[in-house]
């Protein structure tokens, strides 16, 4: 039941993480067009720091350095009575009262914090990159349409939010579709993160010795990769699908090729 069962988690991830990381890449866009340095500073930086890191060392440090960065914050606010440092070595210690989650917690809590780092973690990276892919699509919208809007004197949000983003999509949804694929196949990496997701269990019920149990039958690992190959190509091409319909949606109307392509097809 918890193989079933997982399954259901890689779909959770998928649902939960795709909007977090495109609301951190519309963030990160739109504060590396901002005409404020600083905050133009902070969008480009974050695009090219967490892009320029290879996603399983980001992975793998990220998430520790965020459950200990967490913990800390509670360990100063909750035991401000502790003498001894939090570093010692290659520990980090802190109080009982600052552990996340505690100690006394039910494994359903447990559980559930380590999904959430590993929404935040996958959200962080993928939004980066969702970041670069919506900055070109703000950039490819011709200027002279934003020039236009705001020469019948319409603001600057007016023209961010009735000219700018309604047409940038059209030019931002091919990248951004293939950043769902590729957050489709990192699934997998939740296993790095402690979670225990389609590919641990079908590591460990499809062996024929798992660390707790042995099983009658022989290793039927490939049998289970197997399943787990046609769950992922179902996946992609149910993702092709919708896409394109989005795509043909989107492009209704507009001046680029595929939008004149509609329309001289309903002609």
């Amino acid at each position: 039941m918890s193989f079933y069962a997982s399954f259901g988690t890689v779909l959770l991830l998928l649902a939960v993480t795709a909007p977090t990381a495109l609301l951190f890449g519309f963030f990160g866009a739109s504060a590396a067009r901002s005409h404020i340095a600083p905050l133009r500073w902070l969008g480009k930086g974050y695009t090219a720091i967490v892009r320029g890191v290879p996603d399983i060392a980001f992975f793998l440090f990220f998430v520790i350095a965020l459950d200990q960065a967490f913990e800390y914050v509670r360990h100063k606010t909750l035991c401000s009575d502790w003498t001894e440092p939090v570093r010692q070595g290659n520990d980090f210690v802190v109080c009982a009262a600052a552990k996340l989650p505690l100690s006394t917690s039910p494994q359903w809590v447990h559980e559930t914090y380590g999904f959430m780092l590993a929404v935040l973690t996958f959200a962080i990276v993928f939004g980066a990159f969702a970041a670069n892919v919506l900055y070109g699509g703000m950039r490819a919208v011709p200027h002279a349409q934003l020039q236009t809007g705001e020469a019948y004197g319409m603001t600057q949000r007016q023209v961010f939010w009735r000219i700018l983003m309604p047409q940038m999509w059209v030019y931002a949804l091919p990248g951004l579709s293939n950043l769902w694929m590729i957050l489709i196949k990192a699934t997998p990496l939740l296993f790095l993160l402690g979670v225990e997701d389609i590919v641990y269990w079908a590591r460990e019920l499809g062996g024929s010795k798992s660390s707790a149990f042995s099983y009658p039958h022989p290793d039927w690992r490939i049998y289970y990769f197997l399943g787990l190959l046609v769950f992922y190509l179902a996946m992609t091409k149910i993702s092709e699908i919708v896409f394109e319909k989005l795509m043909d949606r989107l492009n209704l109307g507009q001046a680029t090729t595929g939008g004149k392509s509609l329309a001289g097809g309903s002609a």
